[in-house]
């Protein structure tokens, strides 16, 4: 079966169909276990791919590469959507120390440990040196994709979300800044590199700048545009567009095409805020397919086979130093600026993922190593791609649940939702009002005599065994008035109409609002079962609005809470992480 999947002429649809249907089911079940999606996803590009069962070969994970760029300019693209301004008015220097810190902090144990390992593996103390310091500059970039894909999973807002969408967008860039100094440094310690180092530093700060200058070129175009474009297909067309030009020109022009697209989006929303939020939810609408084609096919390059246990140990060297740099950096780069407690608390857990920047400079790494002599048969460029492959592997398993854990105890999930997801977390029953029922016995006098006090203008009727058998309404009572000479006789079971199709109090609220809008009421009873028919309560449109409205209210109330303790808003009530 495997080699029918390595042709090189194997359609490219047969293979973006197989990534879809197969990552979604996966990221189904591991959703089920609680456990984010994205692991689905990753998990399974490993079955499919060079670890697994190879049914997606090289070949055809090559003719997939345009998608995977793509996939990355999305995912810039909406991490520059949450680069306000004004956040960065109020927080840039703390951002900035808490990026130092972190990124610093990581490079430096990673140098330190994996040093060790590499002079206990060779005994080599200038290679050891050297290759530590290239080891400790790829550890200090964080992947944004998994981590971004997880907030927003989780509906994620508040300060230690807005601080980690901030500091996801601007590792790659120290990244890079610590690669170049190492670069340079490395070489010296080599002897391949006798003069200056700081062209490697002008090389880093020029592709810097040149990609967010061209992200911003196209922001202002794309701005332009979407003045002039009312009509929605013609937006959406215009902005994919846009952003699919993006990724090309920083291929072409060999910068990030991560920062790239992040300058375009923070372009975008600084530009006109409120007229950008419609191109960040038409590019949001299609992107779910596109983020699933890109974590399975992160997953299938992963190749575990035959790594050499001393090559997993020099692995492990790397994963600690990492773990511990990012959370003891992001710890006292939050304490340093009087952060909130759940922001140093559990910042650090959210910048364990690690994917493309990292392969990208290991890269890089193993070509600054290439042509010194061997360690125990393995050329040091294959020992680089080895240790990030695996280390890859174990940052994208471990770093989303580490988000999701984080996130939550910080009592931050949940904050960014709309009213139609609050529907779908909600049961009938949780939004529903207490009913005021009737029994098809009562007469007209206590039926009247009980609703005098209530609020409520529909009420349910059941039979003696408690089912439903009808509903009574205001204008019930307004009809049975014209027959005032035998109201005193009349009864319950007299004033009702038939039922409408309930709710079942078990079931989404988004499915009890969908029933009372096909049916074209502004009520809707809520039973225990389809079967019993038993009322438990009573829907109404105008209460059920106003409960969705405060509880929206409440999350972005507490959502606004500032990073910073001792600002106005709420640095107090984050003393302790909100359970």
């Amino acid at each position: 079966m495997s080699e029918l999947f390595q042709q090189p002429h194997l359609p490219i649809l047969l293979l973006i169909g197989l990534s879809m249907v197969f990552g979604t089911a996966g990221a189904r079940l591991f959703q089920r276990m609680g456990i984010p999606q994205v692991v689905g996803y990753i998990a399974i590009g490993l079955l499919l791919g060079s670890t697994g069962f190879q049914v997606l070969s090289a070949i055809a994970l090559d003719r997939l590469r345009p998608f995977n760029y793509f996939a990355l300019g999305v995912i810039g693209f909406m991490i520059g959507g949450e680069l306000h301004r004004d956040v960065f008015r109020k927080y840039g220097r703390p951002f900035f120390v808490i990026l130092c810190a972190e990124g610093v902090a990581a490079f430096l144990a990673v140098w330190a440990l994996c040093g060790l390992a590499f002079y206990w593996i060779s005994g080599d103390a200038r290679t050891a040196i050297a290759g530590g310091m290239l080891f400790g500059a790829i550890a200090s970039a964080t992947a944004p994709a998994a981590t971004v894909d997880v907030l927003w999973e989780l509906k994620a807002r508040g300060p230690l979300t807005t601080t980690v969408f901030a500091l996801v967008a601007l590792d790659d860039a120290l990244a890079l800044a610590l690669f170049a100094v190492a670069s340079g440094l490395s070489g010296r310690i080599l002897g391949r590199d006798t003069g200056s180092w700081t062209p490697a530093l002008t090389h880093a700060g020029l592709e810097m700048l040149g990609a967010v200058g061209l992200g911003a070129a196209i922001g202002l175009a794309l701005n332009y545009a979407l003045r002039r474009l009312l009509d929605r297909d013609r937006a959406l067309a215009f902005t994919v567009g846009a952003l699919a030009l993006t990724v090309g020109l920083a291929a072409l022009a060999n910068v990030d095409p991560i920062l790239t697209s992040m300058a375009l989006g923070a372009t975008l929303t600084n530009l006109a805020p409120r007229r950008s939020h419609r191109a960040f939810q038409l590019v949001s609408g299609f992107a779910t397919p596109i983020y699933v084609i890109f974590f399975v096919t992160v997953g299938a390059r992963l190749n575990l086979r035959g790594v050499a246990l001393w090559i997993w140990a020099l692995a492990l060297a790397y994963v600690l130093g990492r773990t511990a740099g990012k959370l003891a950096g992001a710890w006292a780069g939050a304490r340093a600026v009087r952060a909130t407690a759940a922001v140093r608390r559990y910042l650090g857990r959210c910048l364990f993922s690690q994917a493309g920047v990292a392969i990208g400079l290991s890269i890089l790494a193993g070509e600054r190593l290439a042509g010194l002599p061997a360690i125990r048969g393995a050329a040091l460029p294959d020992i680089v791609m080895a240790v990030i492959t695996a280390t890859t592997f174990l940052a994208q398993i471990i770093g989303p649940p580490s988000v999701k854990w984080a996130v939550t105890r910080a009592g931050e999930a949940g904050l960014n939702v709309t009213e139609e997801d609050l529907a779908r977390t909600l049961t009938a029953r949780e939004a529903a009002d207490s009913a005021v029922v009737f029994r098809e016995e009562d007469t007209l006098v206590e039926v009247l005599n009980r609703i005098a006090t209530s609020e409520l203008f529909a009420f349910p009727v059941v039979n003696a065994r408690g089912a439903m058998t009808g509903i009574i309404t205001i204008e019930d009572f307004r009809t049975s008035f014209h027959a005032q000479p035998i109201a005193r006789w009349l009864l319950a079971c007299d004033l009702m109409q038939k039922a409408p199709d309930p709710a079942v109090a078990n079931r989404p609220l988004a499915e009890a609002m969908g029933l009372m809008n096909d049916q074209g009421l502004d009520y809707l009873p809520v039973v225990d079962s389809a079967k019993d028919r038993r009322p438990v309560g009573m829907l109404h449109k105008r209460s059920l609005q106003r409960r969705l409205a405060n509880e929206l209210l409440r999350r972005r109330q507490l959502a606004e809470a500032d990073m910073l303790e001792g600002d106005a808003g709420g640095g107090a009530r984050d003393s302790e992480p909100r359970r």
